[in-house]
């Protein structure tokens, strides 16, 4: 049976900052802890295409793969899809946002499949991702909430306490 996961996490910053952030592939490596690096292979404007590639993990091995992101920035979301699916027949990734109190409530839904003679079958790669989501983004919004953090305060007369003129 495919695999099928839901994320979620609160960050307290800006929706634009927490757009343009974690939709910057080529600066990945700042936001995430597991990519050593992040290469744009192209570039359309609202897609895509890059190579991401992992630390190593705890044998040593290095992970690597082509992937390609669309993005909508008028309802706030992203599609992605492997395009060298390596151990996946396929996976598919759809990144949501939504201002809410707090900040923005960023998704990341995940559905794939294992090839039959990968390593790990889809329940186990689904164990992993729910286990490795979480870690992933606190470490984006560790980055970007303290970024916002460094932001000058809003001034004029839309900002917090000066409402009236």
């Amino acid at each position: 049976m495919p695999g099928h996961t839901e994320n979620h996490v609160i960050v307290n910053a800006p929706m634009d900052l927490v757009w343009a952030r974690t939709n910057d592939v080529a600066d990945w490596p700042n936001l995430f802890t597991e990519y050593a690096k992040a290469e744009v292979l192209q570039d359309a404007g609202d897609r895509v295409r890059f190579r991401l590639t992992m630390v190593p993990d705890e044998q040593g091995r290095v992970w690597s793969w082509v992937s390609e992101r669309e993005l909508d920035p008028a309802t706030r979301t992203v599609v992605a899809r492997r395009i060298e699916t390596g151990p996946f027949e396929y996976m598919r990734i759809r990144w949501t946002y939504h201002e809410v109190e707090g900040g923005v409530l960023m998704r990341w839904t995940q559905d794939f499949a294992m090839k039959p003679d990968a390593p790990i079958d889809d329940e186990g790669m689904t164990e992993r991702i729910n286990a490795n989501t979480p870690v992933q983004m606190n470490a984006v919004k560790r980055v970007l909430e303290a970024e916002a953090a460094a932001m000058p305060p809003l001034q004029g007369p839309l900002a917090p306490g000066r409402e009236t003129l």
